[in-house]
């Protein structure tokens, strides 16, 4: 820094000085129309009369901070890190708070350094978070437990900068050794919280833990409530599950509210991330919500960057990095430039990077598996057998619960489509044990075939849902023969498919080329009669265990709201 005082004082041209442009304060939420002068990729000065040896003139222009994602999975866009950063960097995004915990529980450790090594030299800055949660819970099957000494060695690798969020709350509350354990791994640094619908003395008892975010806030009062207790707000606007309709109203009545608020991502797709946008897209939503400008502009710069205690970004302020985005207006939010650490790296919507091929061998998901047999995909059942059927909610991660008379055809539980009541089958591909468990879903549409994913969140098990056996055996052949992916299966076809060989997560593919499969695919699932928008986002959720209510992982039913483990048929005992 102390190199860099001349140009702060104007004795010596700067490397790059931007002028003409209103520059948005997010500490004042007033604008500054003078000079930005910038030197070895940091911010020197603002004020008049900067040189430089590159001037850019900028009037009529919006300066703002590079926008920072406090919370994001970027494995759910399929895309690789590199190939993530050429989609987001040019809609003003120049920092990603992401978990990996999706390919660590498909290929353990190894997923993390892939992970690591691929967020090198990239124009975005990648800070991974340690998972803490592999398995999410006892229901799930992961490649390799990660424990304490796993998260210990993570960080003391550099291959994180702080604790991937603890969704195991009801072991943090019962005071489980080994969660807590994992916990305190994180040594001093910063712990990021999910805990859905937790209120009350157990929301006291999580905070214990001192992770102290949540993007699980399905209303203003959970919200609110958080809040009080000192936690941070996230507010989640992913592909399917957006909850800033749910806490708006938060930010509305409590004018403190936007301090301990940022918008953050959790899951997004390629196709949404190039047709609907990333960081720009919260901040124009905010907007069109009736929050002021410049709170919406802080809730992803300044406030994410306050919480992860990146205390040189977030702000366009002397000593800062150069991450500076060029816009039309707050409000509008289209994105002309995007400077990182002083360097021109988008314009007009354009990477003007290459995004580098794979470091080393990727990671692959386990190619052990066989797919199941037709004989562990049917299950008897008595002619007035109930059984327990998972109910898709749109746009959200939690499901409903119901018990429905099962259709009974020579003994056997099938699918039913004049009730939309499909089969659910989810196989432990991570360890390769045989174990398959059958279910029930309403929601899909399906009227017949099947959708096959790799993508079953958190443990990653292959997961197919299908209205006849035969459809539902299909979609299981193509993961097992590209070791995972997703596809729209009709009887002994595969009508569209997008392999994802990276850690059965992530394709080759540039986003553009993604986005293309992934619409036919969604058209694909259209004519299997499926009426959910995004069925397959909404498919990987059904096996998420930790989150209300009703879910189905390779061990079987599970739902922490009525207990834990339930069997198929309403009346029979848990079957672990």
């Amino acid at each position: 820094m102390k190199e860099l005082l001349p140009m702060a004082r104007k004795r010596r041209p700067s490397d790059l000085v931007i002028r003409g442009a209103r520059i948005a304060n997010v500490f004042t939420h007033l604008y500054e129309e003078m000079d930005l002068a910038i030197a070895s990729g940091r911010i020197v000065g603002i004020g008049h009369g900067y040189e430089g040896h590159e001037v850019v003139d900028a009037r009529g222009t919006v300066l703002i901070p590079g926008m920072i994602d406090g919370h994001v999975h970027i494995e759910s866009t399929m895309l690789t890190p590199s190939t993530f950063a050429s989609a987001v960097v040019p809609l003003g995004t120049t920092a990603v708070m992401a978990d990996p915990h999706e390919i660590v529980n498909t290929c353990g450790m190894k997923g993390l350094e892939f992970m690591a090594q691929e967020a090198r030299m990239l124009p975005l800055d990648i800070l991974l978070a340690v998972p803490s949660c592999v398995p999410a819970s006892e229901f799930e099957t992961p490649f390799e437990i990660i424990d304490a000494t796993h998260i210990e060695q993570a960080f003391r690798r550099g291959w994180g900068n702080h604790l991937g969020e603890m969704m195991n709350y009801p072991g943090v509350i019962a005071g489980t050794p080994e969660v807590w354990s994992r916990v305190l791994a994180s040594g001093y640094r910063v712990r990021t919280g999910h805990a859905p619908g937790v209120s009350g003395r157990d929301l006291n008892a999580y905070l214990l833990t001192e992770c102290n975010s949540d993007h699980e806030n399905n209303s203003a009062a959970e919200a609110l409530e958080k809040a009080r207790r000192g936690m941070w707000v996230m507010i989640r606007e992913g592909a399917t599950e957006r909850n800033l309709d749910d806490v708006i109203e938060l930010l509305r009545s409590k004018e403190w509210a936007f301090t301990r608020c940022m918008a953050v991502s959790d899951d997004l797709t390629a196709r949404y991330l190039l047709e609907m946008g990333h960081m720009d897209r919260k901040l124009r939503a905010l907007i069109k919500n009736k929050i002021p400008p410049f709170r919406a502009l802080s809730m992803v710069t300044l406030n994410p960057s306050q919480y992860f205690r990146l205390w040189d970004r977030g702000a366009i302020a002397p000593g800062y990095l150069a991450d500076v985005v060029m816009v039309d207006s707050i409000e509008q939010c289209h994105v002309q430039k995007v400077w990182k650490r002083g360097k021109l790296v988008a314009e007009n919507g354009k990477p003007l990077f290459d995004f580098p091929p794979i470091l080393g061998e990727a990671p692959v998901s386990n190619r052990g598996f066989e797919a199941p047999s037709r004989e562990q995909l049917v299950v008897q059942a008595s002619e007035n057998a109930f059984v327990r059927v998972i109910i898709v909610q749109p746009g959200k991660v939690t499901t409903d619960y119901a018990e429905h008379q099962a259709k009974v055809v020579d003994g056997y539980a099938v699918p039913d489509p004049n009730r939309d009541l499909a089969q659910l089958v989810v196989a432990d591909k991570n360890t390769c044990s045989g174990r398959v468990a059958i279910g029930f879903a309403q929601g899909f549409g399906l009227k017949k075939g099947a959708l096959a994913s790799s993508v079953a969140h958190d443990a990653h098990n292959y997961i197919v849902v299908g209205t006849d056996t035969e459809s539902i055996e299909t979609g299981f052949r193509y993961l097992a023969e590209n070791g995972g992916g997703i596809a729209v299966a009709l009887k002994d076809q595969v009508l569209a498919s997008l392999p994802l060989p990276v850690g059965g997560l992530m394709c080759l593919h540039s986003p553009q080329e993604t986005a293309d499969k992934l619409a036919e695919i969604d058209d694909a699932a259209t004519q299997l009669g499926v009426t959910l928008p995004h069925p397959f986002m909404a498919l990987s959720f059904l096996s998420l265990s930790v989150i209300p209510e009703l879910k189905l992982t390779d061990k079987g039913y599970v739902d922490f709201t009525r207990g834990g483990a339930l069997g198929l048929f309403v009346g029979e005992e848990e079957t672990l």
